[in-house]
């Protein structure tokens, strides 16, 4: 398989605490998707030209942690922002606050063989700050299905990427209070896989 190109990405995992178990926002890739087909996932995807948010909203913290080990072609952090909450808005149909905190909580790049790759940025968000109701999902484009609000505690019955599963075990353990010892980075981008600590 011919080498293929690493793009930037950005997911949004949405927590909603409206009942007694946080739930998160996810949605059916389609069965004919040629990467990750049927898999349950967060609103997100490729950085495109263009995306650009205010990055005020982000803690110094997480600025300085989306700027470690980056290639030389990487956006900046406005221009992540922007892509999820671009991405959320297409996928969901729902808009975020100009002013919604977002957490850099996780980053992955897909390993070699896969027919798409990925240097993804995740974020958490807070449903509070959608701008509308939280379940109207008219507006999403067809790219995922199933939209719903899904309890944490039931996240495991779906069908997800492996590194979904991984992602949803770091917003369990920062919901419980748990300290986040630097940004879990999952390296795929040389030949051997890399676990690093964005710090």
């Amino acid at each position: 398989m011919p080498d293929v190109p690493i793009r930037a990405a950005a997911s949004v995992v949405l927590v909603r605490h409206r009942d007694a178990s946080p739930s998160v926002l996810m949605g059916q890739r389609g069965a004919g998707a040629v990467f990750m087909p049927a898999k349950y996932v967060f609103p997100g995807g490729r950085a495109d030209h263009g995306d650009e948010a205010d990055i005020a909203s982000l803690s110094e913290t997480c600025v300085t942690r989306l700027a470690r080990l980056l290639p030389s072609d990487a956006p900046e952090a406005s221009a992540l922002i922007g892509c999820a909450h671009r991405e959320l808005r297409e996928e969901t149909g729902l808009t975020l606050t100009p002013t919604a905190r977002l957490r850099f909580i996780f980053r992955a790049i897909t390993p070699p063989g896969s027919p798409r790759r990925f240097d993804a940025r995740f974020f958490l968000g807070d449903a509070a700050d959608i701008m509308g109701a939280p379940d109207d999902f008219a507006k999403a484009e067809d790219e995922l299905s199933h939209l719903h609000w899904v309890p944490l505690a039931e996240t495991r019955r779906l069908d997800l990427p492996f590194i979904t599963e991984i992602v949803l075990a770091e917003v369990r353990a920062l919901l419980a209070g748990h300290d986040q010892p630097g940004v879990p980075f999952f390296d795929n981008s040389g030949s051997v896989p890399t676990f690093r600590r964005l710090v």
